[in-house]
């Protein structure tokens, strides 16, 4: 690792670097969200965030090992891997730039809610090796504030019952969010959050899971309305910056049923999504360069101007002048050149056999770095990270 790390270039400082230094921060893994769900009219809130102040339109996000592959790649910036993922839910990894962590650290208030089982996949265990240690979810106390008891929970409830807890918060604050909503499967018997907004999507042009779908992503939205209302309502809504990926595309959907609301035609391999981060005092900016979803907690370290070592992190700081690069499974990538398929070895345009060997030695090592890290002993990995003026620089 130690090797590896110290022939790694950092990313540098830009104009975003402290963009949003001391602003609040709501950071949000929804539960397969995706670009196909959002509409002027049906999600005005989501058409909102994605198509103001930032814009990425080429941030792609897979079905890495579902819901706890996806959200460990939004708190870790590291890849997944099926190999390391009951280390890393045993909860004994030690990460000092864990989400939660570097903002205590920081000077924040922290906090993070999930409105399902607070035990499901020990994310009582990971949420606290991250810093979390007030984490609250249904049936470790968010049962005593909403309804725990439907399938999937409502996203809206679980707003509308913890905003307080840090509204009126005496420091700056970072509160986390694993929605649940959006949960297949996807239709109008047993999913309770589809159903209850089957009104808004009956007349809709496409088959029934398609529109349970989008009246998941309903719940979603209006959860988002009730969020962005409650921070005007107590006057920091300026001072709050909010952050929203998928944990994954909406996998309990068959290809052809994700094409009725897709622009093209879409393979789950390469795949595109939205990416929000959001703040009503910026500018509209459209960013093309290529990211994913490890790319996404860099990115935000360096816009509230917290100091990190970039070479820890496989992802990079988006605004920074890294190469833009996603990956998948399959070590399919797409970089700023274009598009490559690892099932036919083919590029999506001329390009040197080096050029395609060369990311492809990055994909590997950035895969492999990432399983490494989690599954180094834990003292190791700090003494590591302690030492790294020897080790790194």
């Amino acid at each position: 690792i130690a090797s590896y790390l110290k022939n790694e270039e950092k990313t540098r400082k830009n104009k975003y670097t402290g963009l949003f230094k001391d602003k609040n921060l709501i950071y949000i893994t929804a539960e397969s969200f995706s670009e196909i769900a959002v509409d002027e009219n049906l999600t005005p809130t989501l058409y909102k965030l994605v198509n103001s102040g930032f814009h990425f339109n080429n941030y792609y996000s897979s079905n890495n090992l579902s819901t706890i592959g996806g959200e460990f790649q939004s708190l870790t910036g590291l890849y997944a891997d099926t190999s390391f993922l009951p280390i890393w839910k045993s909860g004994n990894n030690n990460f000092p730039y864990g989400l939660s962590t570097i903002f205590k650290n920081n000077g924040y208030n922290t906090y993070a809610y999930h409105n399902h089982y607070a035990t499901f996949q020990d994310r009582n265990k990971y949420l606290k090796s991250m810093g979390f240690n007030n984490y609250l979810a249904c049936f470790n106390g968010l049962e005593k504030r909403m309804n725990c008891n439907l399938w999937p929970n409502s996203d809206v409830e679980m707003i509308r019952s913890t905003t307080s807890d840090y509204l009126n918060s005496n420091k700056p604050f970072l509160a986390y969010y694993m929605t649940v909503s959006g949960h297949f499967e996807y239709n109008f018997g047993g999913n309770q959050m589809a159903r209850k907004n089957k009104k808004l999507v009956e007349n809709l042009p496409y088959c029934e899971k398609v529109k349970a779908y989008l009246a998941t992503q309903i719940e979603l939205d209006r959860a988002l309305e009730l969020l962005i209302t409650e921070l005007e309502k107590n006057n920091i809504l300026d001072d709050t910056v909010i952050v929203l990926l998928a944990d994954h595309y909406p996998y309990g959907l068959e290809v052809d049923e994700i094409n009725e609301l897709s622009s093209y035609n879409r393979d789950l391999v390469v795949e595109v999504n939205n990416l929000i981060i959001w703040n009503n005092q910026i500018s509209h900016e459209e960013i093309e360069k290529v990211c994913m979803s490890i790319d996404v907690i860099p990115t935000v370290y360096n816009l509230f101007g917290l100091d990190y070592d970039s070479r820890l992190f496989m992802g990079k700081d988006i605004f920074s002048d890294s190469i833009g690069l996603a990956f998948f499974n399959n070590r399919s990538f797409v970089s700023d050149e274009g598009t490559y398929l690892a099932t036919t070895n083919k590029f999506s345009k001329e390009v040197s056999n080096d050029y395609i060997n060369k990311i492809n030695n990055i994909v590997a090592n950035r895969k492999n770095i990432s399983k490494l890290i989690i599954k180094t002993k834990d003292k190791n990995l700090k003494y590591l990270i302690l030492r790294k003026k020897r080790l790194l620089e």
